[in-house]
């Protein structure tokens, strides 16, 4: 029974040393090897390794692969005509080479990210200084970019190189500081309102414009009517006056009798028609007076 507990416990010694001289790499890391405190070895491979148990070897892992650095500062920067400008960026970088990143940057990526972040921010402060912020906006924004690329490339790749590799660096928004931008916002307010009113102003005077033309028009197509209906109306009128003629010169008795008849009728059309008139002396009623003798007599 000892015996047995004896190979047991060895078994459990020999697993617990195993596991302390034996460590995988990630294909996503890198594996360093720490001897006594000082860089012993870096694995780049992926694979099971090798080492000392602690405390004479001890391994720490750092990722290889491609990491993003987002800008966190708002802090605003000034621009060649010194206007305070608020930018956002990001850069894609990664670490190439962890003994350099480890002796001159730190342990792990958030060392790197946070000074890689300072060198970024400061070169992107030094190109903005020289541009303005049409060319911020305008093509010139990739040639920006580029510079600041080439200057931090230029610091991490110094004297004391950082092991470090800046893939590409890249503007996501310029803007304004927030005062700024009110006063911008309300200047192109003002400007489309000032556009708007001048497009409304023009609408009502063409407006008023046609409108004028087509009461214009229509006056005149009024008049021509009635010129045509009053032309038509008097060659109508005549035309009748010459066929009364023609009719009542045949018999002209017969003709001053009708048209006393039809005196008398529009005379006394209502009831309440009164004429004062003296039967005796006026022409009115000679039809009255004759008894109606002029109408046959206009037969004869």
């Amino acid at each position: 029974m000892n015996r047995i507990g004896f190979i047991f416990s060895s078994l459990l010694v020999l697993l617990a040393l195993a596991s302390s001289t034996l460590f995988v790499v990630d294909q996503r890391q890198f594996g360093v090897v720490y001897a006594l405190g000082q860089i012993k070895e870096v694995i780049t491979e992926p694979g099971l390794n090798f080492k000392l148990p602690p405390p004479f070897q001890n391994v720490s892992y750092i990722d290889k692969r491609l990491l993003t650095l987002d800008s966190t500062d708002a802090e605003p920067m000034l621009t060649a005509e010194k206007q305070r400008v608020v930018i956002d960026w990001y850069v894609r970088w990664r670490i190439t080479e962890p003994s350099d990143y480890i002796r001159n940057v730190g342990l792990n990526e958030s060392a790197g990210a946070s000074q890689l972040n300072r060198v970024v921010r400061n070169a992107f402060q030094e190109e903005i200084n020289k541009r303005t912020v049409k060319e911020l906006l305008s093509l010139k924004r990739e040639a920006l970019m580029s510079d600041v690329k080439a200057e931090v490339l230029d610091k991490v790749r110094g004297a004391k190189p950082w092991g470090v590799d800046v893939v590409d660096v890249r503007i996501t928004r310029v803007d304004y500081v927030e005062a700024i931008t009110e006063s911008v916002y309300r200047r192109m307010e003002a400007e489309r309102k000032r556009v708007a009113n001048e497009l409304r102003s023009t609408g009502a005077a063409e407006g008023e414009k046609i409108r004028a033309d087509a009461d214009r028009q229509r006056e005149i197509a009024i008049a021509n009517a009635y010129r045509d209906a009053q032309k038509i109306k008097g060659e109508g009128d005549a035309e009748a006056a010459r066929i009364y003629a023609e009719a009542f010169g045949k018999d002209p008795q017969f003709a001053q009798f009708y048209r006393s008849l039809e005196a008398y009728k529009s005379s006394f059309a209502n009831k309440s028609d009164v004429m004062v008139l003296d039967p005796s002396g006026s022409e009115f009623f000679k039809t009255f007076r004759n008894g109606g003798g002029s109408a046959p007599a206009a037969k004869k």
